[in-house]
């Protein structure tokens, strides 16, 4: 996606966070503020003065799947960062940082936000990966009949970047590990699918294996 792409995005988000107030962000509902614009824009498509198919593809962007995802990780980031400021403030770094984040993943699959309950029985899923190893830390195994398969959304192959607003991106196995079983109540997971770079990790260390077999 171009830069002016990524400008008109934050451009977008910078209009949809005026609908209310600056002060009411600390009851923060993007998909409220997002339904309001949409109620506009249908008021606005009977003003003749107006291009209603400008409009409607407007309507499209704020309906698509891409921006619910980028309404997810926006809330996500904005209920977990630590800015010292008025709420305007935090509001435009959390929308800065949200844009970063989705141009940061260009050429790879945007970030989703993932919601698992703690139980006795753990989330269900198994990680690879972390510093030590010179890699993302990734979702390695989903456990049948586990947690996390019988809620949907986890993946094989995605990469684990923040856990409860924690990021884990440069964090060694241990520390990610540590952070999941510490979690109570709902988890939060930020993750983003790349299988590609999880299959050439366990080459890797399929023929590492292989090697010290052969040493033994």
């Amino acid at each position: 996606m171009s830069a002016k792409k990524w400008s008109d995005l934050y451009q977008l988000f910078t209009m949809v966070l005026s609908i209310e107030h600056w002060a009411m962000a600390e009851s923060l509902s993007l998909q409220r503020d997002i339904t309001r614009v949409l109620e506009l824009l249908e008021i606005l498509q009977r003003c003749p003065e107006i291009q209603p198919s400008k409009l409607a593809a407007l309507q499209r962007i704020l309906q698509s799947d891409f921006c619910n995802m980028i309404r997810e990780v926006y809330e996500h980031i904005y209920t977990t960062v630590d800015i010292n400021g008025s709420a305007e403030v935090k509001a435009s770094a959390t929308a800065k940082a949200t844009v970063a984040a989705f141009a940061a993943s260009e050429g790879h699959a945007h970030p989703r936000v993932i919601e698992l309950p703690k139980t006795d029985e753990g989330l269900g899923f198994n990680v690879m990966g972390g510093k030590e190893q010179n890699s993302p830390i990734y979702i390695s195994r989903i456990i049948p009949g586990g947690v996390a398969d019988r809620h949907g959304g986890l993946k094989r192959g995605d990469q684990l970047l923040s856990v409860n607003g924690v990021s884990v991106e440069s964090e060694h196995h241990e520390r990610a590990v540590e952070l999941l079983k510490l979690a109570q109540g709902t988890v939060k997971l930020v993750v983003r699918y790349t299988p590609r770079i999880l299959e050439e990790m366990e080459a890797r260390f399929d023929k590492q294996k292989a090697r010290r077999r052969q040493l033994s």
